[in-house]
């Protein structure tokens, strides 16, 4: 690979999509996009559903793609996606795309919803039912084999609509390699359960048992490799580009950062996780823990991380800021997000704002104990200003997150410095200063912690490896 050449890094999240191409001799973003894709679907009542629209979040990933620059486009010898972990689409094969002879853009039509990792569907009655994995992983609802085995006990019609699912990153590398079949990463396959991470194998024999056809699983291969080439030119870059088998993006947004093993990443965007890197030798359990555990461990590439992934993180910030708007309207004025945001974050940075209010911020429960709510405690005539509820709120955040991997396990493991990224910790200095008291050990952000670089950097390992 010479120095002209770049790598096309795309990162699909929850709430916006990203695409920068990257030099491949100096490591650096020469040209990026992002853009919100307000794709969010009302599921139906009482279903505890989280859905989105695909068309409109892979419509909003192609306008990025489009406004890179074409001259560099062309230069483009790899491509490295990655996306939102755990959720799930199911496609019609054959009739899911449509790249038409005189245009790059790929038209969407035989696709269901994404239900995504937030989709709480399956409740706890329903996991219990399902058999117990032969996979370290545990189960939870938002993973991507236990919500197909719900549509195959209470919506078996939508099966019979479609033929393919996956990820929506995974389909994604489908549509520009024109797969038959997807083709998963390691990363992706095991955040849908019901794998088993040494033998990369699903669990097929009870996956069938339990309901669901064996044709929607798709191919596993290790993290790193490729899945296919580019079909045809796609906004200027070449036919036959090699395209990786899509990863996960709390994957990719580690790998930019973690240089040393005494190194722990939390990243705090809408949810929030804390890892750091297990020993080479490490090798997982057959079998999940027999209590739930908040530490998981996900395969990283050709190793594991120890993972704390708490479903609550900036999103419970934006829940706080919504309810704000709402209390504003309903007393006569209309108050923007934007200028809630600067005011809680001036207000809750004062020092005055310290208090004894405790604010447990777990709205959205954790996978460990999904039944699990938010509450306050010790509130009292003075301490109940905006200011001080939004410091209460910030440090309950990290408070969470310090419940899940205490700094002692930190310590076990030979952990001496916390790296931070993600854009709720960029934006929110009160954050990193109660991450800095909570855990105290040296903080610092980077923000080369992004997905959609480290899918970029992917890219360029696996070229390095061929």
């Amino acid at each position: 690979m010479s120095s002209s050449q770049c790598v096309l890094g795309i990162d699909i999240g929850t709430t916006s999509v990203k695409c920068c191409l990257v030099d491949v001799s100096t490591k650096e973003v020469v040209s990026s996009q992002k853009k919100d894709t307000c794709s969010d679907v009302p599921s139906e009542l009482g279903t505890g559903g989280n859905k989105q629209d695909v068309p409109r979040i892979l419509s909003a990933l192609q306008m990025c793609v489009s406004r890179l620059p074409r001259e560099m486009l062309r230069k483009v010898v790899r491509v490295g996606v990655c996306g939102q972990m755990h959720g799930c689409m199911l496609w019609k094969q054959g009739a899911a795309w449509e790249q038409k002879p005189d245009t790059d853009r790929f038209a969407i039509n035989e696709v269901s919803n994404l239900y995504t990792w937030q989709d709480s569907r399956c409740t706890q009655d329903f996991l219990s039912s399902l058999p117990v994995p032969e996979s370290h992983i545990a189960i939870s609802s938002g993973y991507g084999c236990p919500t197909l085995l719900w549509f195959s006990k209470h919506k078996p019609e939508k099966l019979t609509r479609f033929n393919r699912a996956g990820t929506i990153h995974d389909f994604f590398v489908c549509m520009l390699c024109d797969l038959d079949h997807p083709v998963m990463s390691l990363q992706n396959a095991a955040s849908w359960g019901f794998l088993n991470t040494e033998t990369k194998e699903w669990n097929t024999e009870m996956l069938e048992s339990a309901g669901l056809p064996l044709d929607f699983l798709p191919s596993v291969v290790d993290s790193g490799q490729e899945a296919g080439k580019l079909k045809a030119h796609w906004y200027g870059i070449p036919a036959g580009t090699p395209v990786l088998a899509s990863l996960g993006d709390l994957q990719c947004s580690v790998l930019p950062l973690l240089s040393e093993n005494t190194q722990a990443i939390i990243n705090i965007s809408t949810s929030a996780q804390m890892c750091f890197k297990m020993p080479q030798d490490f090798k997982p359990a057959h079998h999940p823990p027999s209590t739930p555990s908040p530490i998981e461990y996900f395969p990283f590439f050709r190793s594991y991380l120890a993972v704390a992934a708490s479903l609550n993180g900036g999103n419970a910030l934006a829940a706080f800021v919504r309810m704000l708007q709402q209390w504003s309207l309903d007393l006569g004025s209309s108050v923007p997000q934007s200028k809630i945001w600067q005011r809680i974050l001036e207000l809750g940075a004062d020092a005055a704002s310290e208090s004894s209010l405790m604010v447990e911020p777990t709205l959205f429960g954790e996978r460990h104990n999904p039944l699990q709510t938010a509450s306050v405690a010790n509130a009292d005539l003075g301490n109940l200003s905006l200011g001080k509820v939004t410091r209460a709120l910030c440090k309950g955040v990290i408070t969470n997150m310090h419940s899940m991997m205490p700094r002692s396990m930190l310590e076990e493991n030979g952990i001496t410095s916390i790296i931070g990224g993600g854009s709720a910790l960029a934006r929110n200095p009160i954050l990193l200063k109660e991450l800095e008291i909570a855990y105290e050990l040296p903080v610092s952000l980077d923000s080369r912690g992004d997905a959609a670089y480290g899918s970029a950097l992917a890219a360029i390992n696996a070229g390095s490896a061929d």
